[in-house]
């Protein structure tokens, strides 16, 4: 099974230290070399970005920053586990890494084999 990690972080208003960018970039090489770990990326800051909403036909374009921190997208992992249980115990070590915030993960639609 296939799962969609969305990772809500907090924004910061200091800079990755080194040792972070160490410990993070050491559990994607050991979750990619288990077959774990599919993809990854991280964001760049919110108020780069910006959100767009189709409402009764018409679009709407909010420019960043959100000001709802918990709504902020920090990053994605595409993930490979037998269970939804399996994934949660991955997510849970990337975010003892990641520090504080809410992960979402979802299952990917699979189509059946022909």
């Amino acid at each position: 099974m296939r799962f969609l990690s969305i990772y809500k972080a907090k924004e910061r208003n200091t800079p990755v230290t080194p040792e972070e960018t160490a410990a993070m970039g050491a559990l994607i090489e050991e979750m990619m070399k288990k077959g774990v770990l599919l993809g990854t990326e991280g964001c760049l800051p919110s108020a780069k970005g910006a959100r767009i909403r189709l409402e009764n036909g018409a679009f709407i374009v909010k420019d960043g920053p959100f000001t709802e921190s918990k709504e902020v997208v920090g990053g994605f992992a595409l993930l490979q586990a037998n269970s939804k249980e399996e994934a949660l115990e991955h997510v849970k070590t990337f975010m003892k890494i990641a520090g504080d915030g809410e992960c979402e993960i979802r299952q990917l639609y699979e189509a059946p084999a022909r």
